[in-house]
């Protein structure tokens, strides 16, 4: 690369100080996306549309109604370990934004010295000469922003700030989401334990009956081994759950901050919340407002919008200032007097005459990166839309389902009970209650899955709607707090 470097007259310097300079490189202007009016299915099953209203979708597993589950979520957003590692993360970008600020300030620093020569001897004399020297000043430079990469570097600075804070929101969407899902989870397979535990002692009853009547001599003791089978195939079913429900309780505890098996609370069985009977749904262009990935896209767009003027502002000639006022003599008594007083300016500019055509690549990468930047947040759109329709029929849909199992189990307990009677009384066979008893066990692990299914559909549900967040949350949530982060 060659530069050329000339000096300009202090006229020259101050009308380039004071000339208004140009920015290059396109403005940001936020996309303009279409979105319907209002989301196509789903409203029904049991779901309405309710108001959206910004403390219920902030707070939305208060609706649950189920105080453990709420004080778990609040330990989860002051504990958790990759919620405080996004807020670490805002804070570093919050720093290299300052940086950037500064770069368009001038810099300026101050010195003092001393110093001593000697020279050699005078001809003649055979006598060396010493001379002491006292310094103090302040050297300055300023890159002037003539054609706006700075201002552009500022604005990509704040723009990715920005979006470090919408990663933030998103993984304590995230985050409050997945307790949620953890603690659901472990109440189903207490809930399926103690199913299994009511349908074993059924099933011992059965086999009980069964040798009755093998010993009165009314059956083969193939009777009593097929319920001994039946029997032990169900307890084995048990130690199964057990670990899977230890699993749940330990992706909780990580999750919520603490050690693994730390999650105490749970011991004891809970029942499963129920789900509220209005939810905040409201319409897709709030809920694209309020979807912190979504947010956080459109940010990185505006990064990468600014950096293509920032690249192109490369490509044109750079002015620097620089300055020295100072104090200058031989003893420090003296550097007071006037004539110690010495001050230099000048200005520097340069321009890039042959690269090969780097500049015009860098700018050429820029505009390809905005564009992928603008895909990006297309398809993040596009996908929150499809992600809100197939969360709204999910949870509509098991609640129907859920409907359909309650009745179908109580039939099946009615038809056990039959089967149970009609074969102590001799009038039917053995198979028959052993495809009784199957049935109900089946239909009654298939109830607890569904009901459980509901409220995990719910919390996928306002996951997708945004939910989760809200400035409020700034005051009272440690990691937001302690990134700085303002209502």
């Amino acid at each position: 690369m060659t530069t050329v470097q000339y000096s300009v007259s202090i006229f020259s310097i101050l009308t380039l100080i004071f000339l208004p300079g140009c920015v290059v490189g396109p403005d940001y202007r936020t996309p303009v996306i279409e979105t319907p009016p209002t989301w196509q299915g789903g409203l029904s099953g049991g779901l309405k549309n309710g108001a959206n209203e910004s403390v219920q979708l902030a707070r939305w597993w208060q609706t649950l109604g189920d105080p453990l589950l709420s004080s778990l979520v609040d330990e989860a957003a002051a504990n958790n370990l990759d919620l405080k590692l996004a807020a670490a993360r805002l804070r570093e970008s919050r720093a290299r934004r300052g940086v950037t600020a500064a770069d368009r300030m001038p810099t300026v620093m101050a010195g003092v010295g001393a110093g001593r020569n000697r020279s050699s001897a005078e001809m003649g004399t055979g006598a060396s000469r010493t001379s002491d020297t006292f310094t103090a000043q302040f050297d300055a430079s300023w890159e002037l922003d003539l054609f706006g990469g700075r201002r552009r570097a500022l604005e990509a600075a704040s723009a990715t700030l920005d979006a470090s804070l919408e990663n933030m929101r998103d993984v304590q969407v995230s985050l409050l989401a997945e307790v949620v899902l953890a603690y659901i989870e472990i109440l189903s397979y207490q809930a399926q334990i103690t199913s299994t535990g009511d349908t074993i002692a059924s099933l011992a009853d059965t086999e009980q009956i069964a040798g009755w009547r093998f010993q009165a001599g009314l059956v083969s003791q193939l009777d009593v081994e097929q319920a001994r089978l039946n029997l032990e195939q169900t307890r084995a079913q048990l130690p199964t759950l057990h670990s899977q429900m230890e699993q749940s309780k330990n992706n909780l505890a990580l999750l919520l901050g603490r050690v693994p098996g730390g999650v105490k609370e749970l011991q004891v069985k809970m029942p499963l919340p129920l789900p509220p009977v209005v939810i905040a749904i409201g319409v897709p262009a709030e809920t694209l407002r309020r979807r912190p990935d979504i947010r956080r896209a459109e940010r990185q767009l505006a990064a990468a919008t600014a950096q293509i003027g920032e690249a192109e502002a490369a490509r044109y000639p750079d002015l620097t200032l620089s300055g020295t006022l100072g104090l200058q003599a031989v003893s420090l008594g003296n550097l007071l007097n006037p004539g110690a007083l010495m001050y230099s300016l000048a200005a520097n500019t340069a321009a890039t005459i042959f690269d090969g055509g780097r500049l015009m690549q860098m700018v050429e990468i820029q505009n390809a990166l905005q564009e992928q930047a603008l895909i990006s947040y297309q398809s993040a759109v596009q996908s929150a839309l499809r992600d809100v329709e197939n969360g709204l029929v999910a949870y509509a849909e098991e609640q129907n389902r859920y409907r359909m199992l309650k009745s179908a189990v109580q039939s099946a307990q009615n038809s056990e009970g039959l089967a149970q009677g009609q074969y102590a009384a001799g009038l039917i066979d053995f198979t028959t209650v052993l495809d009784t008893q199957r049935s109900l066990l089946s239909l009654q692990e298939q109830l607890i899955l569904s009901e459980a299914a509901v409220i995990s559909n719910l919390a996928r549900l306002y996951k997708v709607l945004g939910g989760g967040w809200s400035n409020i949350d700034a005051l009272t949530t440690p990691p937001l707090a302690a990134a700085g982060v303002k209502p």
